[in-house]
């Protein structure tokens, strides 16, 4: 018999265990046959693989997402624990063939887990370029990390390039404090966060002292050209109409691109028109570029965030659909 154990920090252990530990009487029904004892932030688990690791990964992806979310639904749970008991997860879901697994790290799998995720993994396997649209928290930007990483580590491109354009929403790059680079750091930032889940912090640092992998502002793109590359270009909706084309014809020879944005969030200048918007109109039909919208439905992030999406499609409808009052003569 083996014998594991898992220790969390600065998460409350009813957010991990579940009410009443309800998340922990879940799991221990699902493996009757391994030993789970909880106590404060330590699990101790002891059997037989390979329910034991089946049983790991699914606490170490609950303290996971209780790190990064604030909390656990028992429909995630649900979720792990049926991937768990399927027998594609068994001894690990990538060599086994889970199709919804995009990256495997040493610490968790990452895993298209929507159907526009999943839109997105197929279509980038398909295309050389793949424009995935929709509101906040669907992970776009995440799920195309995830595919760029993953075809760098099976050695299909030699780099990565994370582009960002650094539009000013409501603030002056010249009055925010610091250098250059200090100053366009903010704007990168959600890109850094998505990488450091999938590479250490030495790899990561690694990869991009040597310029394996490249975070830049989308200005930084001009007169390049990118061969054996995945490029990605984040919340594209604040890129202009040159700056998409700028984008879109660095890819060189064996390249790929995925353009994410969400066309509800435009901070450009209300006579610019947004070069996401601009490129549906022109690039459709297009054969190798292939556009997925995702919706709410796919919303990953704090189940708040789906009802603040509803909130305000219902305001905006709403204010659509006032009619003009009538002047009295």
């Amino acid at each position: 018999m083996t014998e594991k154990t898992i220790e969390f920090e600065g998460i409350e252990p009813v957010i991990v265990f579940g009410p009443y530990d309800s998340y922990l009487k879940k799991v221990r029904e699902a493996f009757p046959d391994i030993r789970i004892n909880a106590r404060g932030a330590k699990i101790t688990i002891g059997g037989d693989e390979p329910d034991l690791t089946a049983i790991e990964k699914i606490f170490r992806e609950i303290i996971f997402l209780a790190d990064q979310h604030g909390e656990v639904l028992e429909n995630d749970v649900n979720a792990l624990v049926s991937l768990a008991l399927s027998p594609v997860s068994r001894p690990s879901a990538a060599l086994s063939g889970d199709k919804d697994v995009i990256v495997e790290t040493k610490d968790y799998v990452v895993k298209a887990k929507t159907d526009g995720q999943r839109r997105m993994v197929a279509e980038a396997a398909g295309n050389d370029i793949v424009f995935a649209i929709g509101p906040a928290g669907t992970g776009k930007t995440y799920t195309a990390v995830a595919i760029a990483v993953s075809a760098w580590k099976a050695k299909k491109i030699k780099r990565i390039v994370l582009a960002r354009p650094a539009v000013e929403a409501g603030e002056s790059l010249g009055f925010l404090p610091g250098d250059l680079a200090q100053k366009i750091d903010p704007y990168l930032r959600p890109l850094y966060d998505a990488l450091q889940d999938m590479l250490t912090a030495e790899k990561l640092k690694f990869l991009t002292e040597r310029r394996v992998i490249e975070i830049v502002p989308l200005a930084y793109m001009r007169g390049r050209t990118l061969n054996n590359s995945f490029i990605i270009l984040d919340e594209a909706q604040n890129a202009s109409s040159k700056q998409m084309m700028m984008c879109l014809t660095r890819l060189g020879v064996n390249s790929k691109a995925i353009i994410t944005g969400d066309v509800t969030q435009v901070d450009l200048p209300k006579e610019m028109e947004s070069g996401l918007m601009n490129a549906q109109k022109i690039l459709k039909g297009i054969k190798g570029i292939s556009f997925v919208f995702l919706d709410k439905s796919d919303v990953v992030r704090h189940r708040l965030v789906k009802d603040i999406i509803n909130a305000y499609e219902h305001h905006e409808k709403g204010l659509r659909h006032v009619a003009p009052k009538e002047t009295e003569l």
